[in-house]
């Protein structure tokens, strides 16, 4: 019995569709256009916040160690300085391998003579698990012994910090006006269905039928609704988005700022997930509004 009820209501929900295949397909448009919109400012903001921390990862705070440290004080301010909260990593560059980088980048005439007298420091370089401990993590370097000098992008790392909190606001404000929108697309189009039976529904609430009974058919009729539109968006975005990429990757830009664009295949399960969730959310939300005034009388 319970099965042969579950089956009527799925069937009247999916009756609704075709029944009213104009408003139908005008919901599933519109549910679309603004699901390509949001689409749209999702993959730019998963390829921004992916640049933001591939920036994030190239910064670093170099500490310097003092010239007349020993090998075991110059290991232990490494164990130090990893065990503080918010360190990822931390990377050791000897004397040695200072002086070859100064040779590389200045000349060999520019560092001749300091071969017997080297007076490049030993020094760290520390990369962090959250640019936002730099300067916490920075005051609590400064506490360890035979630490000598410090030195940070600390613009840079402020600037990447105020770049990703304003992607992950605007994506924010986009996703939830264009909720918003949907879910007063997808209420005034099953409103229209919903007002077409208004009398078959005043009959089935005189017979007896409880308000979810009459509710189910339209929300199946909504969370079908936006499943289609979430399958649709995602296959136009992923086609757009995956030409576009091809397009651009190896172009002059690209190159210029070391950066290829995210393959949507590492964003499809994520964007797939968002979307069914927006259109089923949507639609269960857009069809209990349109049924509230009916189902109070």
């Amino acid at each position: 019995m319970r099965f042969n009820v579950i089956s009527y209501l799925i069937g009247e929900g999916l009756s609704n569709i075709f029944k009213n295949k104009k408003s139908t397909i005008s919901s599933l448009m519109i549910m679309c256009a603004t699901m390509l919109v949001f689409g749209l400012f999702f993959v730019i903001g998963e390829n921004v916040n992916a640049f933001v921390d591939n920036v994030a990862d190239a910064q670093e705070i170099r500490v310097f160690i003092v010239n007349t440290a020993t090998d075991e004080q110059v290991e232990q301010v490494g164990n130090e300085i990893l065990s503080i909260n918010g360190v990822r990593n931390v990377e050791y560059v000897s004397k040695d391998d200072a002086y070859d980088s100064m040779r590389e980048w200045l000349g060999e005439e520019a560092v001749a003579g300091y071969e017997e007298n080297n007076i490049f420091p030993a020094s760290y370089n520390v990369t962090l698990t959250d640019l936002e401990l730099n300067e916490e993590v920075q005051e609590q370097i400064w506490q360890i012994e035979n630490v000598e000098d410090i030195r940070s992008s600390n613009q840079t790392i402020a600037q990447v910090i105020r770049l990703a909190k304003g992607v992950r606001i605007v994506t924010a404000a986009i996703l939830v006006l264009l909720v918003v929108i949907s879910i007063a697309i997808i209420s005034n189009t099953i409103k229209l269905t919903v007002h077409a039976r208004r009398k078959e529904i005043s009959i089935m609430k005189y017979v007896g039928a409880t308000n979810s009974f009459i509710r189910w058919p339209f929300l199946v009729e909504g969370i079908i609704i936006g499943i289609i539109s979430g399958l649709i968006s995602v296959a136009i975005i992923g086609l757009a988005y995956t030409y576009i990429a091809n397009k651009m990757s190896g172009s002059d830009f690209m190159e210029m700022i070391s950066w290829n664009l995210l393959e949507f295949k590492s964003m499809f399960n994520l964007i797939l997930t968002v979307y069914l969730g927006l259109g089923i959310g949507i639609g269960i939300v857009g069809s209990s509004i349109s049924m509230k005034k009916y189902l109070e009388v």
